[in-house]
């Protein structure tokens, strides 16, 4: 370690330089600089190895045995730092590089499938990987570094990440577009009691969220079937079994003929989406990129 803190990139140049061309003239020609500073950088790199790597003639610079060994290191060295410098110009130009990062299935199906397509033609040399999860464990996977970030709605209070606002969204009806509800151009909560409610399972963020907005209310949510996936709710719903409460981008892409969306109001809940990483941590410019290109595709409002 010691030796290394003595050694500059200089003095190996100047050296490999030498060796390869035997006078001084032609090697300070090569590095564009003066005979006088590539003699100097010779004779400092001999003080520091202890060793004479050049016998000097009138004309020109013998290599010894010692350089003869020392030529394979420097060398190496050298073009060790070339492709490292190379390697961090591709990252910064995004021509190599990964993209990892945690997102639930009904926010990946909803938000990303337009972003990924464009990303993966615009930058091919980027290796894109989605690590979808379920919501009680999108948190860990960001604050363990098993990703470089998440696209998602944490609930508020965690001091192990940062929150960059990425969509505002907020809470709506989904209903059957032949049930009474879907004439209405918003609905209240409160005409929501005695109805069979489809709810995602207790333990989800959003299902906290619809819990205690319904009791601040004065409503009392019939849930009539609880779900694990947006899917299940998408067809119990348009089935007529029921009317659903989800974030808006998220059951958008999944609406048809079949299920119609109202606004709940009354109050009105909203509940943004994030990009989220780990505090104090940055993001790559591979990273940032897709971050920046997600935003541009979800610059318009979630509902309207």
């Amino acid at each position: 370690m010691e030796l290394a803190s003595k050694l500059s990139i200089r003095q190996l140049r100047a050296f490999v330089a030498v060796y390869r061309l035997g006078r001084l003239a032609a090697a300070a020609q090569r590095l564009s600089v003066t005979q006088s500073a590539v003699s100097v950088a010779i004779r400092q790199i001999e003080t520091v190895l202890d060793v004479r790597l050049f016998d000097r003639t009138t004309r020109t610079l013998e290599p010894t045995s010692a350089a003869h060994e020392a030529i394979i290191l420097a060398e190496r060295i050298l073009q060790d730092i070339e492709l490292l410098g190379t390697g961090i110009r591709e990252l910064g130009e995004r021509r190599r590089g990964r993209v990892h990062l945690a997102v639930t299935p009904a926010v990946a199906a909803a938000l990303l499938p337009a972003t990924v397509r464009k990303f993966v033609e615009r930058y091919p040399s980027i290796r894109l990987v989605i690590d979808d999860c379920a919501p009680d464990q999108f948190l860990s996977r960001i604050v363990s570094e098993q990703v470089e970030f998440g696209v998602g709605s944490p609930e508020p209070g965690s001091a192990e990440v940062e929150l960059q606002g990425l969509l505002k969204d907020r809470l709506c009806l989904v209903c059957s577009s032949d049930h009474p509800l879907a004439k209405r151009s918003q609905v209240r909560w409160r005409d929501l009691q005695g109805m069979p409610v489809i709810a995602v399972r207790p333990g989800y963020g959003v299902r906290r969220l619809i819990d205690s907005v319904a009791t601040k209310a004065g409503v009392t949510l019939t849930i009539a079937q609880e779900v694990g996936f947006i899917s299940s709710a998408h067809w119990m719903t348009a089935s007529g079994l029921g009317v659903s409460i989800w974030p808006a981008a998220l059951f958008r892409h999944l609406t048809g003929a079949q299920v119609v969306l109202r606004p709940l109001v009354a109050p009105v809940v909203e509940r943004p989406i994030y990009v989220v990483s780990k505090r104090g941590r940055s993001l790559s410019p591979a990273s940032q990129t897709f971050v920046d290109l997600l935003r541009s595709d979800l610059s318009a409002p979630a509902l309207s």
